[in-house]
């Protein structure tokens, strides 16, 4: 599963992830904008509130199960088809480096069908182009409800390139990730 966030996001990420149960077999990959030249906090944030591996993800890494991985500050994050980790200094993309379109769309290529795509909370439209390449490739599109969103700016973005399988508030999307968790574990 990957996820993409901006404004509102750290939140939208806490609320969703708090409490997942220790037997978490996905594997998430979340880009969140955050300034570039300040180190990330958020592994060590979320590790303390989440039963299993929280890491930054790191270059040429596999992508493991039941792991949360955050995009390091600066760096645009990929997965390749083998499903391994690449970190790229490209040049920004929609203003952002590490960019959600390029991590949605890179696992779209790897994964296909198998995929997740979740775009939260944002104040402009990274992610929108991404998760349309994850509903073109025939995976699971989720966008947060505009209403529910701290910032509707990227909701909307991706409302407006097409229709993803759902739109729902936090709660929901909660309560859909533990359905496609316990799929996955069978």
């Amino acid at each position: 599963m990957v996820v993409g966030a901006s404004a509102g996001g750290v939140d939208a990420l806490l609320t969703l992830f708090r409490d997942l149960p220790a037997s978490w077999r996905l594997p998430v990959a979340v880009v969140l904008h955050l300034p570039e030249n300040h180190a990330s906090r958020l592994p060590e944030v979320f590790a303390h509130r989440l039963p299993f591996p929280v890491r930054e993800a790191e270059d040429k890494a596999p992508v493991d199960a039941g792991t949360l991985y955050f995009a390091p500050p600066g760096y645009h994050l990929s997965i390749e088809r083998e499903r391994h980790f690449s970190l790229s200094c490209e040049p920004p993309v929609r203003f952002s480096r590490p960019a959600i379109d390029l991590l949605m769309a890179s696992a779209a290529d790897a994964y296909g069908s198998s995929l997740a795509g979740l775009l939260l909370t944002g104040a402009n439209d990274d992610g929108a182009q991404g998760l349309l390449r994850i509903h073109r490739a025939g995976g699971l599109t989720i966008v947060q409800d505009p209403a529910d969103a701290q910032v509707a700016t990227m909701p909307l973005a991706a409302l407006q390139l097409f229709t993803p399988d759902h739109v729902l508030a936090l709660p929901a999307i909660r309560d859909l990730l533990l359905k496609l968790d316990s799929a996955h574990a069978h």
